[in-house]
């Protein structure tokens, strides 16, 4: 397996576990609002990184207020976007940097390939602050682990 297609698998899996958090809340009697606001910002900075990826300016903030239902419309669209921009990847080109300014205003200069991957690693560490949240209110959290996802051969 190449790298590109490490890749696809790591955001198939990405895709799968912000769903199952998006389920879990949905079903959720009384979502915890602070896991509502990490959601969001998940499916935010996700955006965020893919426009700047692509040089573009981004749609939403970094902590933008979300429902749930615009949550789930922005994973839905983040899901084939992020299909869409790997289709297009050469893995030539995951070692070329992009040069962004931060929510801080600052300047810096990254690897495609080491933005992909915190986009992966950053997501699955709100996940668990989110599982954390939901447990500490008495509700069952969405088991998101990636090894599960392989398990069940939700990820290929």
């Amino acid at each position: 397996m190449d790298i590109v297609d490490y890749l696809h698998r790591l955001f198939a899996y990405d895709d799968w576990a912000n769903r199952e958090v998006l389920s879990s809340l949905r079903t959720a009697p009384n979502p915890p609002p602070q896991s509502l606001k990490l959601t969001a910002h998940i499916l935010s900075a996700e955006g965020l990184w893919l426009a700047r990826l692509k040089q573009q300016k981004p749609a939403l903030s970094v902590w933008p207020e979300l429902a749930l239902a615009q949550c789930k419309a922005e994973a839905d669209v983040l899901g084939a976007s992020w299909r869409s921009y790997l289709e297009e990847c050469r893995e030539a080109g995951l070692s070329r940097q992009i040069s962004y300014v931060n929510s801080k205003g600052e300047t810096w200069s990254s690897q495609v390939n080491d933005v992909l991957l915190h986009v992966i690693t950053h997501s699955a560490y709100h996940r668990g602050q989110i599982a954390s949240d939901m447990r500490a209110a008495g509700l069952t959290p969405a088991y998101t682990d990636f090894i599960h996802a392989i398990r069940q051969e939700i990820v290929k």
